[in-house]
């Protein structure tokens, strides 16, 4: 099989691969989408999906009635799709066609690299975002350790650290956040979900938040940390959801103290309405936010 998908050519393999993510990451595709996506005719993508299924005959089957191609639970991957590719490609909104390796620069690096979630778990948490679908997992947390839990997520976020999930939780009738990398198990499973288990009801993730920050008053400076951070009249708004501005405070590690109290702890800015901390879901994540 990876012979015969080596001895394509890369337009045709880069169309196997499209039909092949959309499968794995979003649970279907359709003729249609091949032709949005890569300007061919529908005869073409017809041989595209035939070729595919003499490939893997067991990964997809036709709705009818929808027109689209539909993965099966005994899907198998043909192609590997690397995570850090992956979440960064459908965070920044193209999650199409061959997934390779970023290949970094010897003049420009990221210092900074996140822990990623293995791509099983990350296809079937986006499957669940996006066919608004259930699931079942086994997820280990720093508070209870192991557990089987029903979510339903409608999110993953890189929060600066990890990468999580916003999910409803069953057991506690909530949103909250999962890290990624604490699932050892993700099955979606078909079961409608009820209203108030939609992304529609999740409040903390609409509501949208001002955070407005000036350099610390501790800084000698404190025109640098303005040009650092394009700073207009000493100082800087950045609107943020609710339910994710804890965490941007925690990565640019802004003192929400009152009185600003952590100087020479590496924190540079300053958090100026300190009001806004009452309408956040998890003030606490930031320095002084309790």
């Amino acid at each position: 099989m990876i012979m015969q998908i080596a001895g394509m050519n890369h337009a045709q393999r880069e169309r196997l691969a499209f039909i092949d993510f959309s499968l794995q990451y979003f649970g279907h595709v359709s003729r249609q989408d091949l032709v949005d996506r890569f300007a061919t005719g529908l005869a073409a993508c017809t041989r595209d999906f035939a070729t595919y299924k003499t490939l893997a005959e067991n990964n997809l089957v036709l709705q009818h009635q929808s027109k689209q191609y539909v993965r099966t639970d005994a899907f198998k991957p043909l192609f590997k799709h690397d995570p850090e590719v992956i979440l960064t490609s459908l965070s920044r909104g193209f999650g199409n066609g061959l997934s390779t390796r970023v290949q970094p620069s010897e003049q420009c690096m990221d210092a900074v690299r996140l822990i990623h979630p293995k791509p099983d778990i990350i296809a079937a948490l986006m499957r669940a975002s996006h066919l608004q679908q259930a699931v079942r997992c086994d997820y280990v947390s720093l508070s209870s350790g192991a557990s089987q839990r029903v979510l339903v997520p409608h999110a993953i976020v890189n929060n600066g650290h990890r990468w999580h999930v916003r999910a409803f939780d069953r057991a506690n009738g909530g949103f909250r956040d999962f890290v990624c990398t604490r699932f050892t198990a993700v099955s979606v499973f078909s079961n409608d979900i009820k209203a108030h288990e939609g992304r529609g009801h999740d409040d903390a993730w609409h509501a949208m938040v001002d955070l407005i920050m000036i350099p610390h008053p501790s800084i000698t400076h404190p025109e640098a940390i303005a040009l650092d951070y394009d700073m207009h009249d000493g100082k800087l708004t950045v609107q943020c959801r609710a339910a994710l501005a804890g965490y941007l405070l925690r990565q640019w590690q802004v003192d929400c103290s009152e009185g600003y109290k952590f100087t020479g702890q590496g924190c540079q800015l300053a958090l100026a309405n300190r009001e806004v901390l009452g309408k956040l879901e998890n003030p606490g994540l930031a320095p002084g936010g309790r």
